[in-house]
Order: structure tokens, then sequence, then C-alpha cells
């Protein structure tokens, strides 16, 4: 089964507008499967065969009905440049897809940005929309639009249980839909694969050591939405594994763990206010799937359900990925706010025409929520009265079950099993 993407709606409309449009992210989020929707030619290269042959004649991998589909382009990085030179000589709409699990093994192979003629398009492991698992009965877009929520929705059938499912299994397509226990062992085994270099045709991951990679993994994942510093990780790595690492030992493996899409931290919202309070800009710590940072510490459903705290963390970051994939749907992004003055923001989605909401990330539960809406609040305050940014357009407490409803506030109380783009 087949279950339509935010890419679907991506991919078709690049094509109109770029000449090649490249498709990365983590591996079995969905690429490939999707962007063969797009194709009437691909190549794969999946095997040292294939490889070696495009190695040595990266120009014919262009050979073949548009839009043609490469699948896997960084293996031979030169296929970039090859891509840059045809649609240098004829820039044609939609002639090319790239796919790609990781950036090139060599980087100084690639002779230019592709600004202007690759369009980079990056997808995420499945948000609960995505997934079937979110009815979508509010829209991100509709709350920007000022839409009201006319009545309450008391989301009864929506438990905890299912979140901490959901947070264990992560939103790998081959993983949708299975049997709950059997979900759970394909997130398990895809996370045991991570980590294996031998083969790889990129000596960069063949020289690395997967125990240190797993170590900082797990790190990540004790500081899951955390501001964490790269000094804290790093302490943190050599206290519990009595391992020496540098800072430019910790660099490159953070840089390969980006490489492969496995680590996607949230970088700090910077609006012009005219005060003294200083906005820290320490990127808030998250995984491309939560489920990655499950598998790093063992936790399972049970573990999470016992440990509310930590729940709400692991949940703050799986919130994160369906806010970033809702937003990227309306060409926005999302950031974080924190100032020394200890006013934060859980997620502020910023869209290209300069409007914004702000989010505040909880469990739920009348407590959580009231701290939330007052936390929003405050920031609408500080923004109207001393910045040049506009008024939010919509302040959303977004909670992991209960109710749908607008508080006589104006605050938005809205369940993830319901939210969309």
């Amino acid at each position: 089964m087949y279950y339509e993407r935010y890419a679907d709606k991506l991919i078709p409309r690049a094509l109109k507008s770029s000449g090649a449009v490249l498709v990365a992210g983590p591996k079995f989020c969905g690429k490939t499967t999707t962007s063969l929707r797009y194709q009437k030619s691909v190549l794969r290269l999946n095997t040292q065969q294939a490889i070696s042959i495009a190695q040595m004649n990266p120009a014919a991998t262009l050979n073949g009905e548009t839009p043609r589909m490469i699948d896997e382009w960084q293996k031979v990085p030169d296929i970039w440049n090859y891509v840059k030179e045809d649609l240098d000589k004829e820039y044609v709409f939609g002639k090319y897809i790239l796919t790609g699990s990781s950036t090139p093994a060599d980087k100084t192979k690639i002779h230019h940005s592709g600004a202007g003629r690759i369009t980079p398009i990056k997808m995420k492991s499945m948000t609960l929309f995505e997934s079937g698992e979110s009815t979508g009965e509010m829209s991100l877009i509709d709350l920007f639009e000022g839409k009201p929520i006319s009545q309450i929705q008391m989301n009864e059938e929506h438990t905890l249980d299912d979140v901490a499912f959901y947070i264990c299994r992560g939103g790998w397509p081959i993983a949708i839909g299975q049997e709950r226990e059997i979900a759970l062992d394909i997130t398990r085994n895809y996370y045991n694969s991570l980590f294996i270099f031998e083969d790889s045709e990129n000596e960069k991951f063949r020289n690395k050591k997967p125990e240190i990679m797993k170590m900082i993994v797990k790190s990540y994942a004790r500081n899951i939405s955390s501001e964490a510093s790269k000094e804290l990780i790093m302490a943190d790595v050599r206290g519990n594994n009595e391992r020496t690492l540098d800072s430019k030992t910790y660099d490159d493996y953070v840089e390969a763990l980006n490489d492969i899409y496995i680590l996607d931290d949230l970088e700090a919202w910077n609006p012009n206010i005219r005060s003294k309070t200083s906005i820290r800009q320490t990127p808030t710590r998250h995984f491309v799937d939560t489920s990655i940072g499950c598998r790093a510490l063992n936790i399972s459903p049970n573990d999470l359900m016992n440990d509310l705290n930590t729940m709400g963390l692991f949940f703050e970051d799986m919130a994160v990925r369906d806010l970033s994939v809702y937003a990227m749907a309306h060409q926005g992004e999302v950031r974080h706010y924190r100032d020394n003055t200890g006013l934060e923001c859980d997620a502020v989605v910023h869209l290209e025409d300069g409007r914004w909401g702000a989010i505040e990330i909880k469990l739920g539960g009348d407590k959580l929520v009231e701290e939330g809406a007052s936390s929003l609040k405050r920031l609408k305050n500080k923004i109207e009265q001393k910045s040049d940014e506009p008024s939010p357009s919509f302040l959303m407490v977004l909670t992991a079950v209960g109710p749908c409803y607008q508080r006589d506030d104006g605050v938005n109380v809205v369940p993830i099993n319901m939210l969309k783009d």
C-alpha cells in the first residue's frame, strides 16, 4: 500500500520550475518509492557494477527519457557536475530527479552548489497525517488564516498509549500498518543497520567506529529536545563510556551523522527585539525520527508510559518532525525561541510572507496546557511591545492527547492526532 506523502506535492511542483530536483533524506524514509512516481526512466546505483560503470562514464548516466531519475546519485559525485553542465547547455524544466541518503564521500568533487538549477527537497519519516494516524481535521494553514475552532472535539479514543507507540515505532514506511510488536521489530532492525559501514563505498564512513557513533547518538537521546551544548554532549560521552573524545573527532562524527540524515537540530528564531534581552542561539537537539533516540536508549512504549517527563521530551521531538514537514508544505520553516529571561517557545512556524505562529508542545492535561498558554501569551506580548515583528497569526498548545478547542484567551489547543498542514 502506498501512503501519500507531502513530497507528492513538492516534487511535481519543483519539476515545473527547476531543471533538476534533489530528494534527500534518511534511509528507508520513502525517497525512492515516491520519486519513482514522477520519472520516465531510472538508473539505480545500488550495485557495485552499476557504480563502477557510472564512474567510468558519468555523462552516460543522464541518457534516458526525462524526467530521468538517478537513485543514490552521491555514490558517483561527478553526476552532479554533469547535470549542471547539461542544464547549462539547454535549460529545460523537469529533466532530472536525484535521490540520496547521504552527502557525497568527497564533497570537493562537486564544483557548484546547484543554485538556480537543482531544487532540494528534504524528506523525513512519515508524519502522523501521512501514516493515517491523524485525522487532519485541524490545518496549520487554517490557523494562519485565522479560521476559528468552531466547537470542542473531545478526541476521547486517542490515548497516551497510542502516542508512546508512535514515538517508538517512528514514521518508517515499512513499519506503518504492521502489528505493533512487528512494527517495533522493524524499527529495531532499521536502527541496527544504520551503523554498518564495512562495505560502504564511502571511505569516510568506513573509517568511522560504529561504537563512537552510537555513543553520540545515545547522548543526543539523553539530551533530546534540550539545548545541550557540544561540550555537555562530549562530557556525557566521556563520562558514560570512559572514552576520550576531542573536539575535532566529535565534530567529524557529528558531521557524518548529519551526512546520513540522523540528527536534525532545530535552530533558534532570532526576532529583532529592541531591548537588552539576549536571545539564546544554541539549537535544540532533535532526530530526523524520534524512534532513533528510543532505540539508542532501548526505550519501549511501556518505558515512556512509566516516565511521563521523559515521554514529554520525546513527544516534543516527534511533534517538531511533524510541524517541520507541515510547514515545509507551505514553504515555511520551524525554529525555537529561548532568551535569558527564561521565556521560551518550543516551536515557531515562520512562513515566507512574514507570518508566524507560536507553539508550545505538551503531553496534555489542564495544568500543562495552562503553562503552555501562559508562556505563549508572554512571548506574544514581548514581540508586540519590543520587536518589529508582526503579531503572531496564532498561538497553539500542541498536545499528545485530549480535546481540540479554542480557549477564551484565543489560544488554540490541538492534539497531534488531529493536525495536518
